[in-house]
């Protein structure tokens, strides 16, 4: 057994058949302890276990677990290449007892893994305890056999662990394995301690005390183990050696390196073949669980990590990008035991390749200034601080690279002055925002971001973190705690809530102290570019600044959010696939509950292209496809086809969003964006897209809205019912609604031409007052003078025509009254009697009786109207009067 994988499952199949839970791995972001840049032993995921805060449905657990001491208290970064066993990345086996078995068993079990299972010589081993821990020295003595001059007291605090200066907290025991006297170095406790001899290979802690005070430390009721295996130390001694770059792993990267560069792994560039292994996996892990390198926090971090990694393959010779090719070879080495490095292959790949290609540029332009400025400098002497700030503010050159660079020729940087020019710069930039309205508030949170840093964003993989506040907002002003019932905004140092921006709407949730206070958050917003405000209201307890805290996002409201803004970036391609590749998105929102896309168009959609758009979108969907996100240039973003957001700004750097394979089958990406957004894990994970409407939103824009997921169900459902409703009233079945609808139409629109015949008939069938008819003589003229209720008043026309054919010759007038008390005249002459008697002039005279003003028409028929229904008959009669004068 000496494959680096086979130790690894070993370890853990060992403890499984010991009755621990297997626990994959958590991601190198902490999310249960703002304390930690990043997870740095196997313990960190089960803080909150040991405390009590949390219950897992497990009491034993055992992991491999990736960690990173890379900046921060714990930073090997500058030790690691020159010597055998620092690393920025490594892995931590351990097995966990939660209150479960304590000292007998884990001392029993890890002798029975060490000595039987990885069959270590027993003489080779040593252990160590703490001075004071006689229960544990007698145990080694009785389980292994150990001799006493091989179970060392070592009364330091090296050998007692403790969580905090308040917390949980017991003795360690030590197991070290002896490489033999080739090796220089003594055993632990002595003065050649160390040495690379005695190499410890596995740390067992007994979690048995809880430190109440300074000087107060009491029992614990259920005492834990917490144990330590750096899984590449064990592995280089049982591959029979004392370096762990000569394990391996490690040669299968170094043997990658090789095969790129051509450059010998040892000799004068064995310590760059080194850095380079080592940073490739800290790298890519870090990338792949969500950090990505940027000038603050663990950005920073990664990015130095990423640069150091680069500078020494510059050293190499190599006049390319190198990492980037090397991701393949550590993705098969370590791939099958965390999954989420081939998952995230591309971005890793993508993201390695821009911080390297524009980082050759900076290294170039930074090297020669370097050594113009330096070039009169001897050892012992100190390069100025302020042209190193010019080179790290102008020339974007680090200052521990320009430390770096130097060191060799033992030149130091003045650093104080470097710091000076820093703080200068700060403050000329606070003094330079100037603005008014809503700018001028913002000020602010200027002076908030620059005291308190970033914001780090966590949500893109995870919906709980931890966190502690910076800094807490009320009313426009920054004060130091927040009470009950109280309204402001809460500034952590790291967040998984997403502040608006792009269109998607701010995240809502619950922040939470171990003390029980709760602040409800009702929105997040972002300020300044990267300060995260989370707005809401304090239902329990009190808040205050430097309060460590939960942070808890509304699953459901994200998981609407991701459903609609993955559907925004389908329906944009959809539309231009449909419309033309003149669609261009113009605005949109995006809420867990709906969506709202506005774009380039100029006309309405017909109903057939809505539904082309649906088809196609919902067909991306069904695919399931991975929703991947890569991090490049906005300049090679675009070169490749990706779509920029409408009025977004985007930095060097952006997160490029794809999904979808084109249908066409060459496999090319259906939807590519630039995107800072939270999107589906995959398309299938959107369910279903539905477009609600189409509509102008300006001119030449239109605007769709559309609902995803459970919204888009819950729509479909009620439509659902509605038609199933609409069914049992009509007594057919869902599927014969629209031709029985269709039916009752036509049957309706017979009814009412019948209806409408017959109220004419019957207004010129009689019941007038001068006759059956209403016909009478005016002055020689036949004279028909009508009041008619409940005729349409565009049939009107057609009575007065009627009448005028059963008049032969003579005047028609008619009144026709509504529901409202309006009444509308209409007077038709027939034309052996128009040089006689205009209509128009004869309706005007109706019409001022009837409150109106005018009238108009043709000689042979006009119409007028007037508010007084009541003066209906006085109307007729002063038409009659007019026609008999």
């Amino acid at each position: 057994m000496t494959g680096l994988a086979q130790i690894r499952s070993t370890f853990l199949d060992f403890f499984r058949k010991q009755g621990h839970e297997v626990v994959a791995s958590s991601p190198l972001v902490p999310r249960n302890d703002p304390t930690l840049m990043f997870a740095n032993s196997g313990m960190v995921q089960f803080k909150n276990v040991f405390t009590g805060a949390e219950k897992r449905p497990y009491s034993r657990a055992t992991t491999a677990q990736k960690c990173v001491r890379a900046g921060g208290k714990h930073n090997d970064l500058d030790n690691v290449g020159y010597t055998a066993r620092h690393h920025t990345f490594f892995e931590m086996l351990g097995n966990f007892s939660f209150g479960d078995y304590f000292k007998p068993d884990a001392i029993e079990w890890a002798w029975t893994l060490v000595t039987k299972d990885y069959g270590l010589i027993k003489d080779r081993l040593t252990v160590t305890v703490y001075s004071e821990d006689d229960e544990a020295f007698g145990l080694w003595k009785k389980i292994a056999g150990l001799p006493e001059s091989r179970i060392i007291r070592i009364p330091t605090s090296d050998n007692f662990w403790a969580m905090g200066d308040t917390g949980p907290c017991g003795p360690c025991s030590e197991i070290f394995f002896d490489h033999g006297d080739k090796i220089p170095g003594g055993p632990p406790g002595s003065a050649d301690a160390d040495g690379d001899r005695f190499i410890e290979i596995w740390n067992l802690v007994f979690m048995q005390y809880e430190q109440v005070t300074k000087e107060e430390r009491i029992n614990l009721p259920r005492p834990s183990i917490d144990t330590g295996m750096g899984l590449e130390r064990i592995s280089a001694v049982l591959q029979g050696t004392h370096d762990n770059y000569e394990t391996d792993l490690f040669r299968s990267l170094i043997a990658a390196i090789v095969e790129e560069t051509n450059v010998p792994a040892d000799g004068k560039y064995k310590a760059s073949n080194r850095v380079i292994a080592d940073h490739l996996r800290a790298s890519s892990f870090l990338i792949a669980d969500g950090v990505l390198p940027s000038n603050e926090g663990r950005g920073y971090v990664l990015r130095r990590i990423m640069r150091r990694a680069m500078r020494h393959a510059e050293l190499l010779g190599v006049k390319e990008p190198l990492m980037w090719k090397l991701v393949p070879a550590l993705v098969r080495e370590m791939g099958g035991a965390y999954p989420e490095l081939g998952r995230a292959e591309a971005l890793i790949e993508e993201t390695l390749k821009l911080e390297e290609s524009r980082f050759r540029k900076t290294l170039e332009r930074g090297l020669r200034i370097l050594d113009e400025e330096s070039a009169a400098l001897d050892k012992g002497h100190v390069f100025s601080g302020d042209t190193a700030f010019k080179l790290y503010d102008t020339y974007g050159f680090p200052l521990d690279l320009t430390q770096d660079a130097l060191k060799p020729r033992g030149i130091a940087v003045d650093t104080q002055a470097f710091d000076k020019a820093m703080t200068k710069q700060r403050e000329d930039a606070r003094q330079a925002w100037k603005g008014t309205g809503e700018a001028k508030t913002d000020t602010i949170w200027f002076d908030i971001r620059e005291r308190v840093g970033a914001t780090e964003f966590l949500g893109y993989d995870t919906e709980q973190a931890e966190g502690v506040i910076k800094a807490i907002i009320a009313e426009g002003k920054e004060i130091s705690e927040l009470k009950s019932g109280a309204k402001g905004a809460i500034i952590v140092n790291q967040t998984p809530f997403y502040g608006e921006s792009g269109g998607q709407t701010g995240d809502h949730g619950v922040i939470r102290t171990a003390a029980g206070a709760l602040f409800r958050v009702t929105d997040t917003q972002k300020r300044v570019g990267d300060l995260f405000i989370h707005q809401g209201v304090v239902e329990k307890g009190q808040f205050k600044a430097g309060d460590a805290v939960e942070l808890d996002v509304d699953h459901a409201r994200r998981s609407g959010n991701r459903q609609h803004h993955s559907a925004t970036h389908l329906l944009h391609e959809a539309l231009r696939e449909t419309l033309g590749s003149h669609v261009a998105q113009k605005g949109s929102l995006v809420e867990p509950d709906r969506l709202r896309f506005d774009y380039s168009h100029n006309k309405a959609m017909t109903a057939e292209e809505i539904a082309q758009v649906e088809a196609m979108a919902n067909a991306i969907v069904l695919q399931n496809d991975a929703v991947t996100t890569r991090l490049m240039s906005v300049d090679e973003a675009i070169a490749e086809g990706a779509m920029a957001l409408f009025g977004e700004k985007y930095g060097d750097e952006v997160r490029v969003v794809s999904m979808g394979i084109r249908p066409e089958g060459n496999r090319r990406i259906y939807s590519l964006e630039l995107c800072g957004g939270t999107h589906a894990a995959r398309t299938g994970d959107i369910g279903l897209i539905k477009v609600i409407s189409e509509s102008a939103s300006a001119a030449g824009v239109r605007r769709i809205e559309a609902l995803a997921g459970e919204a888009a169900k819950r729509y479909l459902d009620t439509q659902d019912k509605r038609i199933h409703a609409a069914a049992s009233v009509l007594r057919v079945t869902p599927a014969d609604v629209v031709q029985r609808i269709e039916t009752l139409m036509d049957e309706r629109k017979k009814l009412e031409r019948e209806l409408a015949e017959a109220k004419k008939q019957l207004a010129l069938g009689g019941g007038a007052a001068k006759g059956d008819d209403g016909i009478s003589e005016a002055g020689g003229v036949k004279l028909m003078a009508r009041v008619i209720k409940g005729i349409n008043p565009k049939d009107m026309k057609g009575l007065v025509d009627d009448g005028k054919a059963k008049l032969g010759s003579g005047v028609v007038a008619l009144v026709g009254l509504n529901d409202e008390g309006r009444a509308g005249l209409i007077v038709g002459v027939t034309d052996d009697l128009t040089k006689r008697f205009n209509a128009v002039d004869l309706v005007r005279i109706g019409s001022e009786v009837l409150g109106g003003k005018g009238g108009g028409g043709r000689p042979d028929m006009a119409q007028a109207g007037g508010p007084d229904a009541s003066k209906a008959e006085a109307a007729l009669e002063a038409i009659r009067n007019a026609v008999a004068a």
